[in-house]
């Protein structure tokens, strides 16, 4: 009888205070993974490293061996990581509304982040997506080709606007997390690179909630209906 070997993917955020909508994804032991290693192996990978406040770290291993425990002690565990702060903390914010762990998203699953085969392949694959708020896009990407910038506007959008973006990110790993409602916009600054089709635009609802069945539509739910009677081609008689 054949025995099948389960991966699992364990992705730990390193939250200490405030809510950080982006960050870096550290794979930890990189391409070997989550494994018996000799000792002080993870400790020299960690030492390599700079985390800061609102990075992941993505373990994963065989579920069959292995598995992940966090614990508050050094003396107990055998993978310890120091998070830095690049600049002084700030006075506690005032208390907010904490976001649902929501599902995590694979920008592009298999094909990932970058000038895909067809214009329209990531209009489709955000089409296909009911996203909300508390969810997470992970961007998988070669940094050396592409980037990740996050802008505001439809207009921006269709024209490949680079020229003042809400948010660079270009760690080649990068977790976005969606925050509020509305619509999203992420497009890459690559000369030549939106316009063959690497850009992405999403619309994220708000937390879901239990809602009579006979009911008008909101406001929200208006704009979505207008967005996707404006942008949906129709056929020329």
């Amino acid at each position: 009888m054949a025995t099948t070997t389960r991966m699992f993917c364990l992705v730990l955020v390193m939250v200490l205070m405030g809510c950080c909508c982006s960050a870096k994804i550290y794979k930890v032991g990189e391409s070997k993974g989550w494994t018996a290693k000799k000792d002080g192996s993870y400790y020299e990978w960690a030492k390599r490293k700079e985390f800061q406040v609102g990075d992941s770290l993505m373990f994963e291993y065989d579920g069959n061996v292995n598995d992940v425990t966090q614990v508050s002690s050094r003396l107990v565990g055998v993978f310890v990581v120091f998070v830095a702060h690049d600049h002084p903390i700030p006075p506690p914010p005032p208390p907010r509304k904490i976001l649902p762990f929501g599902k995590d998203y694979k920008v592009g699953d298999s094909n990932e982040w970058r000038v895909p085969e067809e214009s329209d392949f990531y209009s489709k694959w955000s089409e296909e997506k009911q996203f909300h708020v508390g969810d997470n896009l992970l961007f998988y990407y070669n940094d050396q080709v592409d980037d990740v910038l996050e802008i505001n506007s439809d207009l921006e959008f269709k024209s490949c606007d680079t020229i003042s973006p809400v948010a660079v990110h270009n760690a080649g790993q990068d977790l976005i997390r969606l925050t509020k409602p509305g619509i999203c916009y992420f497009i890459t600054s690559k000369i030549g690179h939106c316009e063959a089709g690497l850009k992405l635009r999403i619309v994220v609802r708000p937390l879901s909630k239990s809602v009579p069945k006979k009911m008008q539509l909101s406001p929200f739910d208006r704009l979505i209906k207008w967005l996707h009677d404006s942008f949906t081609p129709h056929p020329h008689h």
